[in-house]
């Protein structure tokens, strides 16, 4: 065929003969010879800027379809045991595809984060549209595993410590790495699985003793399913990034902008500015500025980076380390705001008045370049009168107009009454050996609370413009306090002698009086804490449901996109909104915003629950060597098998087994969160001082177990021994009089609470 082929014979030639795209298997295909050469190059280049053909090196493709053969990356199991994977050269703006993996009887097992070399085959089914057969397993990034080591005569076995995990992983005797039998190691899958069809592992590193300071956060990074290594390809994009030009954003590199962070930050993603107003209708008034890191030009939309950020949600953070959502090209360089260097940023611009009320707001995409990196309690020491020589030059152009805005802010925070819960937190102080050196109360200090009000005033601006501009977003929704919860509280406050006032439309502002109320006073942690029992846990949705705790009704994250994927979808939605480029929400974001405010809002409870763990074997380990000391310490919850006890000096939970009260019959109230002595009549509830004896403290757990010595100051009636506990009346015959006593007295009172809701539901 001499004749020169049309664009759509081209085409078509190209998707029937994928592996066959070079320009010269084209000229070949259609007989193209000499001078006409320049004519079908001419023709495909047109192809190109139409968007129809994709040059990757030296051949073309169609860029919505992937190739015969591709490189894939092998994605968790579905709860049916199908396998998906994501093609690593997809490049198409639509839709990416979903391939099934098809695998035969003699593939070696596939699992999470495999890379392979597979064939593909274009199908038309409801769930996927690809299917993929192995060619071999390919990439230079194993799966890995931490878990303890059984050396055996054949090198040995590796035991996974992911709570719930039965897997073994085997050792040859040349990948031991040294390891000893019972240290925690780390080890990368070194090929498939061997005799008695278990996976080979080789030994990369060991850990260590298992209850050893270095191994606490690590395990809970495991056991709790933590992506904490990067795939090479978002590695490699993330390498590849350069730093952001100015073009197209506005020059903010002069402004004074500031970061205040604490001292040990390890990202910089917020800088902030206020002045005052310098319009006359605005007397007393102030106009701050709220910098963000401009993520969003960095991790686009179906990215490899994208792709991860999403699977991870957010960063978790440990006492000795942190587990990034992006990798450190970006959270530590490109997107951190580091003093002296121009970073990319989105910024907003709000102005309030005198009394903290906003009256504007406008955002900006922009380049700014921080003067100063600084921290909390250098910048107090700076407004309470010692300033360093950091602070000192910006002490009075910078520093005090902050504090001014700041005092504004809480005035309008005073009057909107968002909830004012008093729970002190603590925080582990490592040595510089991983052990626990102290456990202190964190800082409360007015610089905290200067950008804590700055960062919801931004959310605030940013939920407003993308309803304003009808552009989708995920909100960061906390709803009230269901009835049951409200009533317990209410409950705990009349037994506190305090009442919790009642009315159609519960405030924060009614709780906030109840915990005045309580203020200073034995029972102030008793209501703190049952206040904060009867709230529901925030979460993200599409929908505005508004956010109870901050009394505000327009809600979303704006200020953190390197540690949270929710801010990056709030960056692209205003990206989008104010057409700043190609990088904004995708239609694909939008699709699956409701799937991804769920999944996100997953993964941040995983994250809580790893740290809470890491915390509890921290102060396990710190409390290990004082076995048999005596504790003061409040009753913070109560269960069927025994009583959580506080500690005052570390915030450490332990937990008093039933079996450890006492001789008598314990009745357990799950309304009331009681438990009652059969013999005595004793009550423990929620909140009551108590003397306790520590009886073991085990790092690998984090359970402390602890012995009742006082309760209210006073010694348990009835002595120590063996208690027991079950619900309803003991078998017959086996109650004295003491205990029938006890148990009408529980009757008559849970008739009475039945009676009162009756009436109050009437």
């Amino acid at each position: 065929m001499s004749k020169l082929p049309t664009k759509a014979d081209i085409l078509e030639w190209i998707a029937a003969n994928p592996t066959l795209t070079a320009k010269r298997d084209i000229a070949k295909a259609f007989g193209i010879k000499g001078a006409a050469r320049i004519d079908l190059k001419r023709l495909l280049k047109e192809l190109e800027a139409e968007g129809h053909l994709e040059k990757r090196k030296k051949t073309y493709r169609d860029p919505d379809r992937l190739p015969p053969v591709s490189v894939l990356q092998v994605k968790a199991p579905t709860p049916d045991g199908d396998l998906f994977a994501r093609a690593l050269e997809w490049h198409g703006e639509g839709v990416e595809p979903i391939i099934l993996v098809i695998p035969r009887a003699s593939d070696p097992a596939l699992g999470e984060g495999d890379r392979i070399l597979a064939r593909l085959q274009v199908v038309h089914e409801e769930d996927h549209n690809y299917e993929a057969r192995l060619i071999r397993r390919i990439g230079t990034n194993p799966r890995k595993v931490v878990g303890i080591f059984a050396k055996s005569s054949e090198g040995g076995r590796i035991k996974a410590i992911d709570k719930g995990s039965d897997k073994e992983w085997m050792v040859a005797p040349d990948a031991t790495g040294g390891a000893k039998d019972g240290e925690l190691v780390e080890a990368e899958q070194a090929g498939p699985a061997g005799r008695m069809g278990l996976p080979r592992a080789r030994i990369i590193e060991r850990l260590g003793d298992p209850s050893a300071p270095r191994a606490v956060s690590l395990i809970a990074i495991h056991q709790h399913g933590i992506p904490d290594s990067f795939p090479d390809d978002v590695i490699a994009e993330a390498d590849a990034m350069k730093p952001a030009g100015l073009s197209d954003r506005t020059d903010m590199r002069d402004m004074p902008l500031i970061t205040i962070d604490p001292v040990d930050a390890r990202d910089r993603d917020d800088a902030c500015l206020a002045y005052p107003d310098d319009d006359p209708k605005n007397e007393g008034g102030h106009v701050i500025w709220v910098a963000i890191a401009d993520v969003s030009h960095y991790v686009t939309p179906g990215s490899a980076l994208d792709q991860e950020a999403r699977k991870r949600g957010n960063s978790s953070y440990f006492p000795d380390r942190v587990v990034p959502m992006l990798p450190d090209r970006l959270s530590g360089d490109l997107c951190s705001l580091h003093e002296g260097v121009p970073r990319a940023c989105v910024a907003v611009r709000m102005v309030v008045d005198a009394h903290g009320t906003k009256i504007s707001h406008s955002f900006q995409r922009g380049l700014m370049r921080s003067v100063a990196s600084l921290d909390y309690r250098t910048v107090q020491e700076a407004m309470d009168g010692t300033p360093n020589e950091k602070t000192a030059p910006l002490l009075e152009d910078v520093i005090r107009p902050l504090y001014a805005a700041y005092r504004a802010l809480a005035e309008a925070r005073n009057r909107r009454q968002p909830l004012n819960l008093d729970l002190p937190e603590r925080k582990i102080i490592l040595a510089e050996d991983g052990t626990v050196q102290s456990v202190n109360f964190a800082d409360r200090l007015d610089a905290h609370k200067l950008i804590e009000e700055f960062m919801v005033l931004a959310n605030v601006c940013a939920a407003e413009t993308l309803i304003a501009k009808r552009t989708p977003l995920l909100f960061r929704v906390h709803e009230e306090p269901p009835p049951e919860k409200l009533e317990s509280l209410r409950e705990t406050a009349e037994a506190a002698g305090l009442t919790l006032a009642k009315g159609q439309v519960l405030k924060t502002a009614q709780l906030n009086r109840l915990l005045n109320d309580a203020a200073g006073s034995d029972e102030a942690e008793l209501i703190n804490l049952a206040t904060l029992r009867s709230m529901t846990q925030a979460y993200y949705n599409p929908e505005n449901f508004g956010h109870f705790g901050l009394a505000l009704q327009n809600y979303a994250h704006f200020t953190s996109p390197i540690r949270r994927y929710s801010d990056l979808i709030v960056h692209r939605a205003l990206i989008k909104s104010h057409g700043w480029g190609k990088d904004g929400l995708s239609p694909e974001d939008v699709d699956r915003l409701e799937a991804t405010a769920q999944h996100i809002s997953d993964t941040e409870r995983r994250s809580m629950m790893a740290e809470r763990d890491t915390t509890d074997r921290y102060l396990a380990s710190f409390l290990s060597d004082r076995i048999g000391a005596e504790f003061s310490g409040r009753i913070s919850g109560i269960a069927r098998f025994g009583v959580f006890v506080k500690l005052d000096e570390t915030g450490a939970d332990g937990l008093i087994p039933i079996r450890s009260l006492g001789n008598e019959y314990f009745h357990f109230d799950a309304d009331a969160g009681t438990l009652m002595g059969s013999d005595t009549g004793v009550m423990i509830g929620l909140g009551q001082r108590v003397t306790v004896k520590l009886v073991e403290a085990a790092p690998v757990t984090g359970g402390i177990a602890l012995e009742l010595l006082t309760l209210q100051d006073a010694e348990l009636p009835g002595g120590s021994g063996k208690g027991r506990m079950g619900r309803g009346t003991r078998p017959k015959g086996k109650g004295g009089p003491k205990r029938k006593a006890a148990r009408a007295k529980k009757k008559d009172a849970k008739t009475k609470r039945k009676v009162t809701r009756q009436r109050r539901n009437g």
